[in-house]
């Protein structure tokens, strides 16, 4: 059984949604959040409410927690690391992309 959800910066989730679609307790996820790894759309509603793609940074969380028994310190720092190698391979293929190209 396979679960495909589209996940876009439009859409918002509830902190249910999120604990149910990544496998990660609501302490995890307040954990995750007060670190700054995921991001709080709102909190004015009385719960927290979530972009959907924040779906995937918290199942990345999940697998890294699993798969190399990290606490959420650990699993919060092996996150920005992945964040800042995205961010870092987006600035060289924009850099490489400006790059003055030979025709011929």
């Amino acid at each position: 059984l396979v679960e495909a959800v589209w996940l876009n910066e439009s859409e918002v989730c509830s902190l249910d949604d999120l604990v149910q679609a990544s496998g990660l307790s609501p302490q995890e996820l307040q954990e995750f959040v007060e670190s700054g790894v995921i991001e709080v759309v709102e909190r004015d509603t009385g719960s927290h409410v979530f972009r959907a793609n924040c779906i995937v940074v918290a199942r990345t969380a999940r697998r890294l927690r699993d798969d190399f028994e990290l606490d959420t310190r650990g699993v919060a720092g092996a996150l920005n690391l992945l964040r800042r190698i995205r961010e870092l391979e987006a600035e060289l293929k924009d850099a490489y992309a400006r790059l003055p190209r030979k025709i011929g």
